[in-house]
C-alpha cells in the first residue's frame, strides 16, 4: 500500500464521533477520527515501512501520524528523527502514545527520553517520562540502573507538583510504572507516591483533577500485578 491507498483506507474508517472524542482531547484538523483498534489490519498487511511512516507522518493528519508509529522501524530511526517527530508532535497523544512508543523500541531510547526530560518543553518532557514508563512496562528490570531509576523518583517527589500539565500526568505515571513494573524500587515508589499525595492538573480553567499514584499502585497490588511487563510496546 502506498500513500494514497492507506489515507483513503483511514478515511473510509474515520467515525465523527470517535473524531469528537479525539479532538476533545486536543487533536485539531485534519483528522478522520479512526479508532486504533481498526488499524489493525492494515499495521498486519503492511507491517514494518520506515519510508511510508516518514511520509504518513508528515501529512500532518492525526490518524495518520498515529498509524505512523504503528508500521515505523524505530531501529532504523535516529535521534534527529525523533526529535523531528517531535517537533509536530502538538498535543499530548501525539507525544505519549505515538512518539514515545515507537521511541520506545528503539536501541536510544533512554539517551533520548533523558534529554527530552531536561528540555523544559511540557511535551518534551512528557514524552520523556512516558517513554520510560514504556520501557519499564516491557524491558527486563536488568536493563535499567537502580541508581539512576531512584534519581528519577526524587526529582519526580522535589518537582511534579511544579511541573507543566502535561508532564505532571507523565510524571505521576511514572511513580505508577517503577512502583509495578520495576521490581528493586517497588518499596521506594510506594514511598514516594504516599509523600507526592494527590497531584493537580488542570482538566480545565474550570475544573481540577486529581492523579493519585499511591492509590493506583495498591490497585495493582490487589490484582497481583505486581512486576507486569508487556509482551510489545506497539500493538
Amino acid at each position: 500500500m502506498d500513500l494514497e491507498m492507506v489515507m483513503r483506507e483511514l478515511e473510509a474508517l474515520g467515525k465523527e464521533r470517535t473524531k469528537k472524542i479525539y479532538i476533545s482531547n486536543g487533536a485539531h484538523e485534519p483528522l478522520y477520527g479512526v479508532a486504533t483498534g481498526d488499524m489493525k489490519p492494515m499495521v498486519r498487511k503492511i507491517k514494518i515501512n520506515q519510508p511510508l511512516a516518514e511520509q504518513l507522518y508528515a501529512t500532518g493528519n492525526y490518524d495518520a501520524m498515529y498509524f505512523a508509529g504503528a508500521i515505523a522501524d524505530p531501529k532504523a530511526m535516529t535521534k534527529a528523527d525523533f526529535e523531528r517527530w517531535m517537533d509536530t508532535a502538538y498535543f499530548y497523544m501525539l507525544s505519549d502514545y505515538v512518539v514515545a512508543v515507537t521511541l520506545a523500541e528503539a536501541d536510544i531510547a533512554q539517551e533520548v527520553a533523558d534529554q527530552w526530560i531536561t528540555s523544559g518543553e511540557e511535551l518534551r518532557m512528557s514524552a520523556g517520562w512516558s517513554c520510560y514508563c514504556w520501557l519499564l512496562g516491557n524491558r527486563p528490570d536488568r536493563e535499567f540502573s537502580e541508581s539512576k531509576m531512584a534519581s528519577m523518583l526524587e526529582t519526580v517527589r522535589n518537582t511534579i507538583h511544579d511541573s507543566p500539565e502535561r508532564t505532571k500526568y507523565a510524571m505521576n505515571n511514572f511513580i505508577y510504572t517503577v512502583g509495578t513494573s520495576y521490581l528493586p524500587l517497588h518499596d521506594k515508589a510506594v514511598e514516594i507516591a504516599r509523600a507526592v499525595g494527590p497531584v493537580e492538573v488542570q482538566k480545565d480553567k474550570a475544573k481540577s483533577k486529581f492523579l493519585n499514584a499511591s492509590d493506583n499502585i495498591q490497585k495493582a497490588i490487589g490484582k497481583g500485578q505486581l512486576g507486569f511487563k508487556r509482551k510489545h510496546v506497539r500493538c
